[in-house]
């Protein structure tokens, strides 16, 4: 059975402070990242909600993984390794590198609705920005918080 993996992107203006929700499913278990991104565009959230979800299960060595977006033009990005609009391709390229630690990747658009706890999470991360802190399960991560502070 594949590792589930819902992300979103979030952002308060466009461009604005912006963060990105990470809900994972893996073996019964859940695991969920608010994490802050600084200034960026909702678009961009999104693709780096994605990113980072990728890299947190390669990391794990999870070998099925089973994407969960609310972001069309992600999906779409992800599926089928192309994005039109020329800001997006350092994006794509990274997604393309990433997939390939994954014997199985998939990644598909579901309605917003169904993506609740991942876009909650994003929202949350936003208000972590100015305190520059990654939330994981819902209590800040000391020993990731700690190497952030003192970069």
């Amino acid at each position: 059975m594949p590792t589930e993996i819902y992300v979103d992107g979030a952002s308060a203006g466009n461009p604005g402070l912006s963060g990105i929700g990470i809900f994972i499913k893996h073996e019964g278990k859940a695991e969920s990242f608010s994490i802050p991104i600084g200034m960026h565009t909702n678009q961009e959230a999104e693709f780096l909600a994605l990113i980072e979800g990728m890299k947190l299960c390669a990391k794990r060595g999870y070998q099925s993984v089973s994407f969960r977006t609310d972001s069309d033009i992600v999906e779409r990005a992800a599926e089928f390794e192309m994005v039109k609009n020329k800001t997006f391709h350092p994006y794509v390229e990274e997604i393309i590198r990433l997939k390939a630690a994954f014997p199985l990747f998939f990644i598909k658009w579901i309605p917003g609705k169904q993506n609740q706890k991942a876009d909650h999470l994003a929202k949350a991360a936003i208000r972590l920005n100015d305190k520059n802190e990654i939330s994981i399960n819902g209590h800040p991560n000391d020993e990731v918080n700690k190497h952030e502070k003192e970069r």
